[in-house]
């Protein structure tokens, strides 16, 4: 009997009274246990096995690659130390201009957009350039010792990440497949937050004889019961940080991060940006018109940059003097526009306040404070630097790691009940079964017709999770023809 075939010969009550035997529970008939729980818990059960055996390599591939960035922060810090520290602290640091004009010494053919000034005593000044020849999205970083203004090195960065860190922060995400890697990624948090959730709700209904065995492994347990209590407590300790993880890697994905981008944007929640632009008549060389058009509708060239600039350590200290203080980057006046001096340091308590000079005079002209961003936008950074494992440095890289790990036992545990599972453990190829079909035709009306809303709008929303999911049920109704006809033949 082949596998369909078994599925369909099952009665309801049998395969809900069958489960509950194995793992060691007071097995009960679904009628007895009441309620619209009853009627779900087969259609969940169905879910989250075909979702887990389907979905889980693509899990699976996405813990094993975020281990490995996790574990790129501290990599980072050792492989590129000698560009990212000092030789020996100085008494004092040299001004930024000096340290730009060695950076240009050393990398002429670049051309310098921003400046990270040292964070710290032991830490070299980054000095960020476009330079020809590089892949798009990068650029060159040139590495120079605040004291003495010597390069420490010259390194090709994608944003704040190092080539290894850029390199496997990529690979995360699109297995270095390029935009097509990426339906990956987006599959994979599609799913996470289904599956996790639809396990937990699982778990927590189920029946044992102890209260511990809810959050504690049976350590009693053998077999195929024993894998599935560690399977399940180790979920459910994880679960919450799965759905985090899910939602925060959906928001910058190419389908679903549009949608949230644009539902954070329609309830006033974008992220805020300090305006830099230059007034108009100012003795900047800026003529005001940056965005207009001439009368027969032809766009303005962007105004020239400032003809009159006091440098950058007089923006730096106009910043200071403003309170953006720690972490800072900044961005060269260009195109009419003045310097834009940010923080970055995202640890807890965040520091990301900015302000822009105007070059000419070293006038703040515009501040913007974290402390003024909307709800939604401070929700959105601290999800997407909790992802990325910065909001709290090394606990948080840590804590990704071990979620990374707990995600890839959880896919080894789920694969090694399917093979426990099987009908006939002499047919060494045999699989084990699903819940059988038709769970949905058993769900009151009032269940099913919201939950089917609710289906479509989530299937909407995150595109990948709808369109794997109509491929699943076409999939699922296939077999089941399939099983139906060789059931008439036999």
């Amino acid at each position: 009997m082949s596998l369909d075939e078994a599925q369909d010969v099952r009665t309801p009550d049998a395969a809900e009274t069958a489960e509950p035997a194995e793992t060691g529970e007071t097995a009960r008939p679904a009628k007895n246990r009441g309620g619209n729980r009853a009627a779900v818990r087969p259609l969940l059960l169905r879910l989250h096995f075909y979702a887990g055996l389907l979905i889980a390599p693509l899990l699976f591939l996405a813990a094993a690659t975020g281990l490995l960035y996790a574990a790129s922060w501290q990599a980072e810090a050792i492989i590129y130390s000698d560009e990212l520290t000092v030789a020996r602290v100085g008494d004092s640091a040299l001004p930024l201009s000096a340290q730009v004009d060695a950076a240009r010494g050393a990398a002429p053919q670049g051309e310098v957009v921003s400046v990270w000034p040292a964070p710290d005593t032991e830490a070299t000044t980054r000095v960020i350039m476009e330079s020809p020849g590089l892949p798009e999205g990068e650029t060159l970083t040139v590495f120079v010792d605040p004291y003495t203004a010597e390069v420490r090195g010259q390194l090709a960065t994608v944003g704040d990440a190092l080539p290894l860190r850029a390199w496997l922060s990529e690979f995360h995400s699109s297995l270095q497949l390029g935009e097509f890697g990426r339906n990956y990624s987006e599959l994979a948090a599609s799913w996470m937050w289904v599956v996790a959730l639809g396990g937990l709700a699982l778990w927590l209904g189920r029946r044992r004889k102890r209260r511990s065995q809810l959050v504690l492994p049976d350590r009693r347990a053998t077999g195929r019961r024993r894998t599935l209590s560690w399977h399940g407590t180790v979920g459910l300790w994880a679960v919450a940080g799965l759905v985090v993880l899910s939602a925060t890697g959906l928001t910058w994905s190419k389908y679903a991060g549009e949608n949230i981008g644009q539902l954070q944007d329609s309830l006033g929640g974008a992220t805020p940006a300090v305006s830099a632009n230059l007034t108009a008549g100012a003795d900047s060389g800026s003529d005001g018109h940056a965005g207009h058009t001439m009368p027969d509708g032809t766009p303005m060239a962007p105004p020239p940059a400032p003809t009159t600039d006091l440098g950058i350590d007089r923006a730096v200290d106009a910043a200071r003097a403003a309170g953006v203080t720690e972490a800072l980057r900044v961005t060269l006046p260009a195109g009419g526009k003045g310097y834009v001096v940010k923080e970055q340091d995202k640890l807890v308590p965040v520091h990301l306040d900015a302000v822009s000079v105007d070059p000419a005079d070293a006038r703040v002209m515009d501040e913007l404070r974290f402390a003024d961003y909307p709800l939604l936008a401070k929700m959105t950074r601290f999800g997407i630097d909790l992802h990325m494992g910065t909001t709290f440095g090394l606990v948080n890289q840590l804590a990704l790691a071990a979620l990374a790990l707990a995600v890839m036992f959880l896919v080894f545990w789920g694969y090694r009940m399917w093979w426990l599972r099987r009908p006939t453990k002499e047919r060494r190829l045999s699989v084990g079964r699903a819940q059988p079909r038709g769970a949905w035709r058993r769900l009151p009306v009032t269940v099913l017709l919201p939950l089917a809303a609710v289906t479509a709008v989530i299937g909407w929303f995150i595109p990948l999770l709808g369109i794997s999911l109509v491929v699943f049920l076409a999939v699922d109704l296939l077999l089941g023809f399939v099983a139906g006809r060789r059931a008439e033949a036999a």
